[in-house]
């Protein structure tokens, strides 16, 4: 028999729970190709079809029907283990996931509270948010809507904040004038899979500050692909957090976006009903002090669903 994981497990429960692809890979925050392929697989494993599906329904089959309460004790037992494990070690393991920003004093904030273990998949947000909903990490450092945190069963406390600017063509990058929002371009990638949390953040950018939304293919949030979109545009684009310490090439400058501010949130996020203190240690530890980062002066501008909009 093939290795079974606790993540497929989980996935079956989030399929049987809502007899539809689509809205389990909403709730789980992954693609829905990768959901079912983990379905299937998750099938070859056990030896046994757990859906009967077609193009206009899914159903538990009577094996899928039989074992579905046995895989949820499975899944309490599981997290039982890992608090009593955690609470055994005197210290507890914490795992905790980010995209590419983690605050610079992690390690001496944290040392004292638990032994804190770094991911080593770097994933975009919107997947490491459904791993700690799935169980996977305990903790992660991402962007997420307050809907995410919904539909998730998570939490979330501000931890970073960046503020975005442009990039466009010559000049002199000490001397680069402003440019407001409106005057800028935003990429949206077709690829969601990669780019899903970007892509809702983006197309609410445009929406309300007048950006102009430049749908792309290519990936080309990032990189030297992206500075070639730079190059080949007439306006500034903005740019992401993943590209926000990428040294510029020579032809290219930076720019101050106003009017308004535009600013990319990072949350910690962990599970709703987390009850182990190492984990809320590690949280508070993380998370005290931080501020309000500028996020909510007059001439900011966040999504309208950030968490820590609402909050402000």
């Amino acid at each position: 028999m093939a290795r079974v994981e606790l993540r497929q497990l989980r996935y079956f429960v989030a399929v049987a729970e809502e007899l539809n692809f689509g809205r389990a890979a909403d709730r789980l925050l992954i693609a829905g190709p990768s959901l079912s392929q983990q379905i299937k697989a998750l099938e070859r494993g056990l030896g046994v079809r757990l859906f009967d599906r077609d193009r206009r329904s899914v159903s538990l089959t009577p094996a899928g029907a039989a074992l579905l309460p046995h895989t949820r004790a499975l899944l309490e037992r599981a997290d039982d283990l890992k608090r009593r494990a955690g609470r055994l070690s005197g210290s507890q393991s914490v795992r905790l996931g980010y995209v590419n920003w983690l605050p610079p004093d992690l390690s001496s904030r944290t040392a004292a509270v638990a032994r804190v273990h770094l991911d080593a998949w770097v994933a975009p947000s919107h997947t490491q948010a459904s791993r700690v909903a799935d169980g996977s990490l305990d903790l992660a450092v991402c962007w997420v809507s307050a809907g995410d945190l919904e539909r998730l069963g998570l939490r979330a406390r501000l931890i970073g904040a960046d503020r975005l600017y442009a990039v466009a063509k010559g000049g002199d990058s000490v001397n680069a004038p402003d440019v407001a929002a409106r005057n800028t371009d935003v990429l949206i990638d077709e690829d969601v899979t990669s780019w899903a949390s970007w892509n809702v953040y983006a197309e609410e950018l445009a929406a309300a500050t007048g950006a102009g939304a430049v749908r792309i293919s290519d990936g080309a949030i990032t990189g030297p692909a992206f500075f070639d979109h730079v190059r080949r545009c007439r306006r500034p684009i903005v740019n992401s957090p993943k590209g926000q310490t990428t040294p510029l090439p020579p032809d290219l400058v930076r720019r101050e976006i106003v009017a308004p501010k535009v600013y990319w949130t990072w949350s910690l996020v962990w599970r709703e009903h987390e009850d182990r203190a190492g984990v809320l240690a590690t949280v508070d530890a993380l998370c005290e002090g931080v501020g309000d980062l500028g996020i909510h002066a007059p001439d900011a501008w966040l999504p309208a669903d950030d968490p820590h909009a609402l909050a402000g």
